[in-house]
């Protein structure tokens, strides 16, 4: 017997965040980043929602990109003075992943990351609040995953922690929300969403839910990825893409993801790449390497009109070019020396990342190595490619 894991609500589509005025409760602490969403008028969209409903409403915002586990112990700080029954993580990814830590943390206190980085050990949450996840950004799906990337800034690492007990309560799928979204993020958080259909579908994890969203998704966002780069104000291509970041979301929330996050998680925390952009970079290479251990990625290829694993390989790199994505990692200064020094580390962090178990061919450290190399020049990987 398998459970399908999902939030356990959604609204979705345009206007969808009024939704909020029908919450019932006494307090809500929204976590946000940077000021985007103070900009747009949806933050104080939102406080006037909950006001309608009667909840008092107190704002932590400033999460940074790749938020730290310095800034989720503060804001889980905020939440224990506040006692709030409701937790809103509203913005990118960076704010809702950072506002399901600070959960934890206000719910357990005493817990340690240490103790969370294993998988699917945080303890059982709700004993103090629920959650509600709004996204700004089309790319992780993390408004219906149990999975919250932290970094720890003075190890250079990204910890991707792992538990059901993390999907929120409450999805609220607006595009509207999407409008003011600059086109390189959009760009990135696509390609992002295109991973996670991709690796959710050949991880080594069969589930039929998973495989139909993955291939839906798919779709979607070659249909609809380029149109909202280049037009933001296409609340129609909006919706969609952040309908298949959902959909590609509750996919992998189900069958988990594979080497191409374990090799991004790295690059991310060490160089500060966007998560997906190294996605895009990574995924054309592993989807040739996973080709020896996987005949499914013909049937993606199929889903856009092609027909073997190499044709969606290259289908993604069309796409990245298409929507101005970087085709390399050196493309983002770094240079060889650097490069060289630390590639042994990156790739034995990636080697016992938690989504390598995942993955539908059980890499080794000189592969991942290999891997690397290719993406950091640019190049096609090859079995036979010589480590540099």
């Amino acid at each position: 017997m398998s459970k399908l894991f999902i939030a356990g609500e959604v609204f979705h589509g345009p206007g969808s965040l009024d939704e909020l005025k029908n919450i019932k409760g006494k307090k809500a602490v929204i976590v946000t980043g940077g000021g985007s969403m103070r900009k747009s008028g949806t933050l104080d969209r939102a406080i006037a929602f909950l006001a309608e409903a009667g909840i008092e409403t107190k704002v932590f915002d400033g999460v940074e990109e790749d938020p730290s586990s310095a800034t989720s112990l503060k804001g889980a700080e905020v939440m224990t003075a506040f006692e709030p029954d409701w937790i809103i993580g509203l913005g990118g990814c960076s704010a809702i992943d950072a506002a399901k830590i600070m959960w934890v943390f206000y719910e357990f206190p005493d817990t340690d990351f240490d103790s969370l980085i294993k998988p699917f050990s945080v303890p059982v949450l709700r004993n103090k609040a629920k959650f509600i996840a709004i996204p700004s950004t089309s790319g992780t799906g993390t408004e219906t995953t149990g999975l919250a990337v932290i970094t720890d800034r003075e190890k250079g690492v990204k910890y991707p922690i792992v538990s059901y007990e993390l999907t929120p309560d409450i999805a609220i799928v607006d595009g509207e929300i999407c409008a003011s979204m600059p086109a390189h993020i959009t760009s990135n958080t696509g390609l992002d969403a295109l991973t996670h259909c991709v690796e959710a579908y050949v991880s080594n994890i069969e589930n039929n839910y998973a495989d139909a969203l993955a291939k839906g998704g798919l779709e979607i966002v070659f249909n609809n990825l380029k149109e909202a780069v280049n037009n933001p104000n296409d609340i129609k291509a909006r919706q969609n893409m952040h309908d298949a970041s959902f959909m590609a979301g509750l996919a992998f929330n189900n069958a988990w993801l594979g080497i191409v996050h374990s090799l991004s998680h790295q690059v991310g925390a060490l160089y500060g790449i966007p998560h997906g952009a190294s996605n895009a970079i990574f995924l054309p290479n592993v989807i040739r390497f996973n080709a020896q251990a996987t005949d499914r990625f013909p049937d993606l290829a199929k889903v856009i009109g092609k027909e073997t694993a190499e044709d969606l390989a290259q289908a993604v790199e069309t796409l990245r070019s298409e929507v101005n994505n970087h085709s390399s990692l050196k493309e983002f200064g770094i240079s060889r020396e650097d490069w060289d020094k630390n590639l042994d580390y990156i790739a034995n962090n990636a080697l016992i990342d938690p989504c390598t178990g995942f993955n539908p061919r059980v890499p080794t450290l000189d592969d991942l190595k290999t891997i690397y190399n290719a993406c950091y020049e640019g190049l096609v990987y090859a079995e036979e490619t010589l480590l540099g």
